[in-house]
């Protein structure tokens, strides 16, 4: 096999709606939780479901996307068709690619956390956050930063 990782069985199915395809999975993306992308920003998070919503959305083909445990529904730009798109979600847990260099230990490992009050103040807070930032790890803090600042900005 000239690829690492788990292809993903996928079943396209035609919408009653036109410019709408629906992909069913062997697994499940989203859990019970509805998740919908309206655009590429609204695909900011780490999950699966994000992941998948980037990769669709970089076609340019793609309009919105909604995601329901194993079933991924496509809205499709006018004048597009689904063309490639079910090749994307086969292929969204394969991590390594023929040609393509895999990524070594070293490079897969965390920068180191500065300490004491830098923790704090690259998380967006104060010192009093100096024992927290401890106990919590980096890219949750600098995620909540960014939360609070896109919500700061509404």
């Amino acid at each position: 096999m000239d690829r690492m990782g788990q292809l993903v069985a996928v079943t396209e199915k035609p919408s009653a709606t036109p410019g709408v395809v629906r992909f069913e999975l062997n697994r499940t993306l989203s859990g019970q939780g509805h998740e919908r992308f309206r655009s590429v920003l609204d695909a900011y998070g780490a999950s699966p479901s994000d992941e998948l919503a980037r990769q669709l959305f970089s076609t340019g083909k793609v309009g919105g996307v909604h995601v329901y445990a194993n079933i991924v529904t496509v809205d499709l730009e006018k004048g597009y068709d689904s063309d490639g798109l079910a090749e994307i979600v086969r292929d969204m847990y394969q991590y390594w690619k023929a040609g393509v260099e895999p990524p070594t230990f070293e490079d897969l490992q965390p920068e180191e956390a500065a300490t004491g009050g830098d923790d704090a103040a690259a998380a967006g807070g104060d010192a009093a956050l100096t024992e927290a930032a401890k106990k919590v790890p980096m890219h949750l803090l600098v995620r909540a930063r960014e939360a609070r600042e896109r919500w700061n900005a509404k």
